[in-house]
């Protein structure tokens, strides 16, 4: 056994990524104090509701929900070897007047499943604040970048040329659908509310006397003093985890969009065209002083594949329930959602500190553009010698071979792109340094991407964007 604290084993995902908030939601606590609520909820709404509660035992059980001893509670649950048993027994022990109504009629899961429901509509509105966080950083540096001219890849091969400010707006793009899966996801949730042992409430309906609009009326009082409009409809001992499943994709759709971002800012720090922030006495490598590694989005890569992956976990336990249900889900969702929204939280505060501090090296994207633009200018070079009274077929065949000795001379012999030159010097074209010239400037080439930048975020981004005016900052970046 560990003879100190720091012996035994600390997840990364506390003492170095998620942000307190997280950690707090999904803390044994927040949890334990969730279920006292939950217990208080329903002796609230049975009293209200006619049977033999008074007002006393409610006003005891308030008075206790929030002083949980987890020493008391872990050394109960060594002995009754039964999480919730050992939590009730502890409360009741707080409340002794409540003891005999405690719990009445419900089973387990009744404080389990609809404690989770609850850490995992908070957690996914702290998400959401991070993602519309994340969102306005983009969205600012693709306004302030709309028109800055630079080369586009595909399959990571010079391309026609876009502008940074679109590039961001395909990252932005990806964040919002994000943030749209993640509200559609809060506008769907609901709680397990009062559904008894198999989800028939039989145990209610016995309480209730056969009533069964009391114990409807019970499901749903239980289920608005949860927050929430309604719950499930129908049950069996758990509500469907298919719901964790849904809410482990909205996490993965987070790590897919935080990811192909990090790589693409890597791939540009690696050209020399755009960074992530790097501190004053930040050390990029212990052996090579003049490393300057994107760790950050590193980070986020390596965050984003565990999200990813994990989202197999809550696939397999909503595939592997048995009829009204099976504990073999327990152990893995004890893992699986509390360490996915951890490493997303992590995830997303990289984001948002990496986007809020990206560092641009204009004179470097000139400076692909220019070695790049005679290859892309060649349809346009054509076009003027054939305005300048050549043979269009005649000069693509010439154009081709000057393109593929250029090339040939960039790539095997290290030297500057002399294209233009070759054009210049030969007579069928009938143009010279000065006309060819007035072909590279960078803008003629970069299309409509200005304007989509401005038609983008002032149409759809704004439009995505407009109903969070309220949400603020979130803290962002990590502690290591």
């Amino acid at each position: 056994m560990p003879q100190h604290p720091e012996e035994g084993y600390q997840s990364p995902l506390s003492t170095r990524y998620a942000g307190l908030e997280m950690q707090r939601l999904f803390s044994d606590v927040h949890r334990a104090r969730l279920f006292r609520e939950l217990w208080l909820i329903l002796a609230e709404g049975q009293r209200e509701l006619g049977l033999p509660i008074t007002q006393l035992q409610v006003e005891q059980l308030r008075a206790h929900t929030q002083s949980v001893d987890l020493e008391r509670v872990n050394r109960l649950e060594k002995e009754l070897r039964h999480d919730v048993m050992a939590h009730l027994k502890a409360y009741a022990t707080d409340c002794p007047d409540a003891a005999p109504i405690l719990h009445l009629g419900a089973t387990s899961c009744y404080v389990t499943d609809n404690a989770d429901i609850l850490i995992v509509r908070d957690a996914m509105r702290l998400l959401r604040a991070r993602l519309v966080g994340v969102a306005r950083r983009l969205s600012a540096f693709a306004r302030a970048h709309k028109a800055l001219p630079a080369l586009a890849y595909t399959h990571f091969q010079p391309a026609q040329p876009t502008t940074l400010g679109k590039r961001a707006c395909l990252w932005l793009q990806d964040v919002l659908s994000d943030l749209s899966e993640a509200e559609h996801f809060l506008q769907t949730l609901r709680p397990l509310g009062s559904k008894g042992a198999t989800g028939t409430q039989a145990s209610f309906l016995s309480l209730f006397s056969g009533d069964h609009e009391q114990v409807k009326a019970l499901d749903r009082y239980v289920t608005r003093r949860m927050g929430f409009e309604r719950p499930v409809a129908v049950s069996g001992q758990t509500y469907s985890r298919k719901t964790d499943s849904r809410a482990l994709q909205a996490l993965s759709g987070i790590a897919q969009s935080a990811c192909k971002f990090s790589n693409d800012v890597r791939l540009l720090q690696h050209l020399k065209e755009v960074e992530e922030p790097f501190g004053d006495a930040q050390v990029g490598s212990s052996a090579m002083p003049y490393k300057r590694n994107p760790m950050r989005c590193e980070r986020m890569a390596g965050l984003a594949r565990f999200i990813l992956n994990n989202t197999g976990n809550a696939e397999d336990t909503a595939a592997a329930q048995w009829l009204e249900r099976t504990l073999d889900d327990s152990a893995n969702r004890r893992l699986a959602l509390a360490q996915g929204f951890l490493a997303a939280d992590g995830l997303l505060r990289l984001y948002d500190g990496v986007a809020g501090g990206l560092v641009v090296y204009p004179k470097m994207m000139e400076k692909h553009l220019r070695e790049e633009l005679p290859f892309l200018a060649t349809e346009n070079i054509l076009m003027q010698g054939v305005l300048a009274g050549g043979d269009r077929q005649m000069l693509h065949g010439r154009l081709r071979a000057h393109a593929m000795a250029a090339g040939d001379r960039v790539k095997s012999e290290g030297l500057s792109n002399d294209l233009l030159a070759r054009v210049a010097a030969d007579p069928a074209f009938g143009l010279g340094s000065e006309d060819l010239e007035k072909l590279l400037d960078p803008r003629d080439y970069t299309g409509r991407a200005e304007r989509q930048v401005d038609e983008y975020l002032d149409g759809e981004a704004a439009e995505a964007l407009k109903g969070y005016t309220e949400v603020g900052a979130a803290e962002a970046d990590v502690g290591v």
